[in-house]
C-alpha cells in the first residue's frame, strides 16, 4: 500500500479508507499483504478527478463501474450524458454570473482568474473531443 500512495501521492490511510468502501480493489498476498495493480492506480486517479469536481462517493462509485462495464445499457449511457449536459450548463450559468465580479476586480486579480478560466476551459473542450472522437 506504501508504493501506490506514493505513486498517487496520497495517504495509506486515504487508499484503506477507499478500499474499505469498495472503491478500489486490492488481491492479497500469501502474507496477507495489499497488492494493488496497474488499474487501481487508474482508479485513484479517476477517483480525485471526481472528488475535484465535488462527486459525492456513491456517484464516483457508478462511475467507476461504468468505465469497468463490459456491457453497459443504453439508458445507463443516456442518464450519465443527461447528467454531464445539466452539469455543464450549471457550469457555464455560474461563470455567466462570475462575469460581472471579474468586472468588478482590479487587472491583476481578473488576469490570474482569467488565466485559470482558459486553462480549464481547454481542459474541457479537449475531453469533449476526446469523447466525441
Amino acid at each position: 500500500m506504501g508504493e501506490i500512495a506514493e505513486i498517487a501521492h496520497m495517504s495509506k490511510r486515504t487508499i484503506d479508507y477507499y478500499t474499505s468502501i469498495g472503491l478500489l480493489k486490492a488481491e492479497r498476498s500469501k502474507s496477507n499483504y495489499r497488492i494493488y495493480s496497474d488499474e487501481s492506480l487508474d482508479d485513484l486517479k479517476f477517483i480525485e478527478e471526481c472528488k475535484s469536481l465535488h462527486f459525492p462517493l456513491d456517484e464516483i462509485r457508478r462511475k467507476l463501474e461504468m468505465r469497468k462495464a463490459k456491457d453497459i445499457r443504453e439508458s445507463e449511457v443516456e442518464k450519465h450524458v443527461s447528467a454531464v449536459t445539466q452539469q455543464m450548463k450549471q457550469l457555464h450559468s455560474d461563470l455567466f454570473d462570475l462575469q460581472s465580479i471579474l468586472e468588478k476586480m482590479d487587472e491583476q486579480q481578473k488576469e490570474k482568474l482569467t488565466n485559470n478560466l482558459s486553462l480549464l476551459k481547454t481542459a474541457l473542450m479537449k475531453s469533449i473531443l476526446n469523447v466525441t472522437s
